[in-house]
């Protein structure tokens, strides 16, 4: 059993009288800032992966031994 159009109208005017309506404008402002900070935060994680990956490979010791041409 689905709730009907009419259910979900009034549990939204509900809310909406509960809470008003600055109150839900500054939540989801909020959640709006959080997303975009997660998403900084992802981003920079990747970007500092990255850099760990280039130093470690400029770092790279060459440990192909050498060979010795004898001459004849």
């Amino acid at each position: 059993m689905s709730p009907s159009i009419w259910q979900i109208l009034i549990v939204v005017l509900l809310v909406v009288l509960l809470f008003g309506r600055g109150k839900i404008s500054a939540l989801m402002g909020d959640m709006a800032k959080g997303i975009k900070a997660f998403k900084k935060g992802m981003a920079d994680d990747v970007a500092d992966e990255t850099q760990k990956v280039e130093r470690a490979a400029d770092e790279a010791v060459d440990v192909t031994p050498k060979t010795e041409k004898k001459d004849a």
